[in-house]
């Protein structure tokens, strides 16, 4: 007997075997079982989702022989035709060959005509957005007002083509592409009926290349098992479709992750001997990372997924989210931009190094300092060289990534060592806790104040004198940390409000509109690096408060010797004998918007 394609032989023959669908379906079958069924319909979705497949099942209930219905009885001579292909009533037609205004025309002419056999006469029109606009504007009056025995199944993957009249003349569907899960049930389904031992991991990766598609699915199911011979397991699958082992995307992103480029391209090498399709590469490698993201922010989540994860949970915890997410864009972009590499090889491996290249500055967990690659530590071959974001203005949308920058491109800023406070049994020699409730000076230095104690010895100074020097320790420490992005935008709006050393913590203040910017992530690197400088004991806690800034905060200071400086450089032009001259001489006036102040001195204090 002649085999028949898994496509064919496994196409629905009934509402309740398609796959997938339940929105469409659902509404179709309520329109059958209440008699409301529209005189035209229009599928769309991409290929093999079950477009034409629906419009033989509607055009089979149409038109069986005990009468309108969901549930066809798929015995009648109705049936049957309709499921042979050879219904003289149901008329399928292929737009894309049957373009012109007369191909259309000639099909018009016959629907005045009742039905041969069956009680409607169906016209199923595919990829009916290759009709010509000729076309399309012969159909309008037929498709609004059609014979009362006739009825339009109209199917295409590109709706966006349609002119709108023909759209407003239809019931939409749009049907959605398939899941993994989905095909891969349905696969299970398939092979087991069929007497085909395959393995789960075998057919999840056939459902992963079908890409939404059940036909695409049910073709490489197909090839699988004429590939195997007739025992489906995960490696021959991967080594039909070209897919890199499964274990070896774990190797190459810890060679990534370790900085031993050696070992990364040694994996590389041994994979370019099975042929593997470099953008499947790049897709699991995609997937991996995603995984890791999940299980690092919601372990319990990932856990429910039924993923293997034992082999990465070392990867999980090595890697800081932030290396992540870097990696993950990387490789993102690059899959977009393979097709313009001299070859996918290079270009997969073009990728690979930059991920090498782009590298944050992490703390582990456990405080311990160290770089994405631990081999590269060192930097005597090849130095940190991090993502460095700019400084967005202050209280302006920014759209930036909490990476943090290099030590080794920092400027020459002072970084104070915050010390925890000295405790003593007598509160009038020590400052234990210190509040703000003055602004302090707009001139004063951050490089002086970053060399004396958070907690200062207060016998021989006054209280303001104490709480200057916090406030311009904080702003210092801030200035010159490894803080990027919206983290160090958080941390230059925060005014320091006290110190508590009985709950070892660090109370900051943020104002409301500025709010969005405090979030679980931000708060913990921020926690971090004001561990790494003050002492792991201490913990920082922000408060958002709605009334009007004291100009304590870091950005408030920047901003106050960024105006200092404007009006210095504007008195300085004022008190010029030569300007004044100049004015005086032609008439002239000072622009002061366009006056702007020597950098030297707006840094003072960075």
């Amino acid at each position: 007997m002649t085999y028949q394609a898994l496509a064919r032989k496994w196409r629905p023959g009934k509402f309740a075997d398609v796959v997938g669908q339940p929105h469409v379906v659902s509404a179709l079958v309520h329109a059958l079982d209440n008699d409301r069924v529209h005189h035209a319909f229009l599928f769309t979705g991409t290929r093999g989702v079950g477009k034409t497949t629906l419009a033989r099942l509607l055009a089979k209930s149409l038109n069986c022989e005990k009468g309108i219905s969901s549930t066809p009885c798929g015995e009648c001579s109705a049936c049957i035709s309709v499921d042979q292909g050879r219904f003289v009533d149901l008329l399928e037609i292929d737009a894309a060959s049957r373009t012109r205004v007369d191909d259309t025309r000639e099909i018009l002419d016959n629907v005045q005509y009742a039905p041969t056999m069956g009680r409607y006469k169906v016209y199923l029109i595919d990829e009916v957005h290759m009709l010509s606009t000729h076309s399309f504007n012969a159909l309008l009056k037929t498709l609004e007002e059609p014979p009362p025995h006739v009825k339009f199944l109209l199917a295409t993957t590109d709706p966006q083509k349609l002119p709108a009249t023909i759209l407003s003349r239809c019931l939409q569907f749009n049907l959605r592409a398939l899941d993994v899960a989905e095909i891969t049930g349905q696969l299970r389904k398939i092979v087991d009926f069929e007497g085909v031992k395959a393995e789960e991991s075998a057919l999840e990766l056939v459902a992963r290349a079908a890409d939404g598609s059940m036909r695409d699915g049910l073709s490489l199911l197909d090839q699988a098992i004429a590939f195997s011979g007739g025992q489906l397991d995960a490696d021959s699958v991967r080594r039909m479709l070209g897919m890199i082992d499964g274990d070896r995307i774990v190797d190459i992103l810890k060679h990534l992750v370790d900085g031993d480029t050696t070992a990364l391209f040694e994996v590389i090498d041994a994979q370019k001997s099975r042929s593997i399709n470099f953008t499947r590469a790049l897709d699991d490698l995609l997937i991996l990372l995603h995984e890791i993201a999940l299980y690092q922010e919601a372990p319990a989540l990932a856990t429910e997924r039924d993923h293997p994860f034992n082999d990465r949970l070392d990867l999980a915890d090595r890697m800081d989210p932030q290396m992540v997410q870097l990696f993950y864009q990387i490789a993102l972009i690059g899959k977009r931009d393979l097709s313009l590499a001299p070859d996918p090889a290079r270009g997969f491996e073009m990728v690979l190094l930059r991920m090498l290249a782009f590298e944050p500055s992490t703390d582990l967990p456990g405080g311990k300092s160290t770089t994405a690659h631990p081999q590269k530590a060192d930097g005597q071959a090849t130095q940190n060289r991090s993502v460095k974001m700019a400084n967005t203005p202050i209280e302006s949308p920014a759209i930036d990534t909490d990476v943090k920058r290099p030590q080794g491109r920092t400027e020459n800023r002072p970084v104070p060592i915050l010390k925890p406070p000295r405790k003593t049994s007598s509160s009038s020699n020590r400052a234990s806790v210190s509040r703000i409730d003055s602004a302090s000076g707009p001139d004063s230095d951050p490089s002086v104040s970053a060399k004396s104690e958070i907690f200062a010895d207060s016998t021989n100074a006054s209280k303001s004198q104490v709480i200057g020097d916090d406030v311009q320790s904080w702003a210092a420490f801030v200035e010159g940390s490894n803080l990027a992005g919206l983290t160090r935008e958080l941390a230059m709006n925060l005014e320091l409000e006290s110190i508590d050393s009985d709950t070892q913590s660090l109370h900051l203040k943020l104002r409301e509109p500025l709010a969005h910017l405090n979030n679980g992530g931000r708060l913990k690197i921020l926690t971090r690096e004001v561990k790494s400088h003050y002492g792991d004991q201490y913990s920082v806690i922000i408060e958002t408060h709605h009334a009007a800034a004291n100009g304590t905060s870091p950005a408030a200071q920047r901003e106050q010797r960024q105006r200092e400086a404007q009006a210095d450089a504007l008195n300085s032009l004022k008190n010029d004998p030569d300007v004044d001259d100049l004015i005086k001489r032609f008439d002239a006036e000072i622009i002061e918007d366009s006056v702007r102040p020597n950098s030297t001195t707006t840094d003072r204090g960075n």
